[in-house]
């Protein structure tokens, strides 16, 4: 049998935040067990000397998120897949609670982004397909595409060169579905010194009305 002091069993804490289901080891929750918490959260896997460490399943009662991973002394670490309660998804890398390494995200839309995160947000390399079906590859900064990257449009048109704040600033050349090319300078997603803009703006208002579209991909 087991050796004393080791045991399975239940244990209801006295100030009955959360009760224990599972195996100990000298007084401390140690192997599998749950862990069940007064908001109907609960913690199923691994525990290592009373901490839950290793390989589990978390839920969370005020989110509808569940985690299924590994875990470091209580905290998302390591490699794991999350379940928002919206519908999104993220798989990939942990560390300390945030998406933080590579890793595959899929949002509520069903928007994909594979790449690299930090600190929770988009940073530094990576693929998106937006719902409308624009691709993005390219760099990232805190959620933002900033750097080099290449936008293919659903309808054709490609552009590449640099980005700032979500659009394209700097140098960069557009190949536009009708065929025409400008290479040169962007300021805030539209050719510098040109009349091109306006027109593409009156077409926009025209084409959309008051649909809130995305200016960069207009053919």
């Amino acid at each position: 049998g087991m050796a004393a002091g080791d045991r399975y069993g239940l244990y209801v804490y006295p100030n009955s935040f959360f009760q224990y289901e599972g195996e100990w080891k000298q007084g401390r929750k140690h192997g599998h067990g749950k862990l069940l918490f007064k908001d109907g959260s609960y913690y199923e896997g691994e525990f290592v000397d009373g901490e839950i460490m290793g390989n589990g399943l978390r839920y969370w009662a005020s989110t509808g998120n569940t985690y299924s991973g590994q875990f470091v002394s209580g905290e998302l670490h390591g490699h794991g897949v999350m379940q928002y309660k919206d519908g999104g998804k993220y798989e990939g890398e942990f560390s300390y609670g945030m998406r933080e390494g590579h890793g595959l995200l899929v949002d509520k839309d069903g928007q994909t982004y594979q790449g690299t995160f930090y600190n929770n947000k988009k940073h530094g390399g990576g693929k998106m397909t937006f719902k409308n079906g624009d691709k993005y590859e390219g760099d990232w900064i805190l959620d933002q595409q900033q750097g080099h990257g290449v936008l293919h449009c659903a309808e054709g048109t490609i552009y590449e060169g640099q980005w700032r704040n979500d659009v394209f600033n700097g140098q960069g050349t557009e190949i536009h579905c009708s065929g025409v090319i400008y290479d040169g300078l962007w300021i805030n997603g539209y050719p510098a010194g040109t009349f091109i803009h306006y027109a593409i703006q009156l077409l926009t208002r025209l084409q959309h009305n008051a649909l809130a579209v995305s200016l960069r991909c207009i053919c």
